[in-house]
């Protein structure tokens, strides 16, 4: 069975034979199945920022803003044992996160108690210390609000930026020489550089599947 990764369609118990395989993401795929609440390709997405992120980040707390579901910070959760706890925060949380919840922590009971969800604006919390700041779908000026929390508190900052809008976010005046979603980001990056940060960009597969291992 092959999934069109891209779909926004429902995962559930019959898309659980897409994930027969003993990798982590398998296990993933046929948990978050299981929770039958999160598009297709939530998961790919959520899959592909995590593994980067902590390529480069391990260890201490997870503030997760946007959080949705908070799929995004039970992977980091396991994908590093040094990591947590995480906070969720969103406007609210949805009806259905708590199947989720009930489906992973079934299968890796260790993150039990490890996520908490509060239902806030991202202007109304603060950065946990020494806390990584993650955001997956900030939609539009979301994200450069994420980036305001990160900057503020001086923490590392990973962001999968969507929406991006030339009327309402900063294009850096470089939409003359780059398509206008792309100056926005670009500007961002630059922003995050004159702040102190180190910056590094990598684009996520759209299509194809990820790569199983883990």
């Amino acid at each position: 069975m092959t999934l069109k990764t891209s779909s926004r369609a429902r995962l559930n118990r019959t898309t659980r034979a897409a994930f027969p395989g003993e990798t982590l993401f398998d296990a993933l795929g046929r948990a978050v199945s299981d929770a039958e609440c999160l598009p297709r390709k939530e998961l790919y997405e959520a899959w592909a920022v995590a593994k980067r992120v902590r390529r480069r980040l391990r260890g201490g707390p997870i503030l997760e803003v946007a959080a949705g579901h908070g799929l995004l910070s039970y992977m980091l959760l396991l994908l590093d044992k040094t990591s947590g706890p995480a906070t969720c925060v969103d406007r609210r949380r949805p009806a259905s996160a708590g199947r989720l919840e009930a489906a992973l922590c079934a299968v890796w009971p260790r993150l039990a108690g490890q996520l908490e969800y509060r239902e806030a604006r991202a202007s109304e919390v603060e950065v946990p210390e020494g806390a990584l700041v993650i955001s997956v779908h900030a939609c539009g000026r979301l994200t450069d609000r994420v980036l305001d929390l990160a900057i503020g508190a001086g923490a590392p900052v990973a962001v999968l930026p969507c929406c991006q809008s030339t009327k309402s976010c900063d294009t850096g005046g470089l939409e003359g020489w780059l398509e206008g979603r792309l100056a926005v980001d670009v500007t961002r990056a630059l922003r995050l550089r004159s702040a102190g940060y180190r910056t590094h960009t990598v684009t996520i597969p759209t299509r194809s599947p990820p790569r199983t291992g883990s």
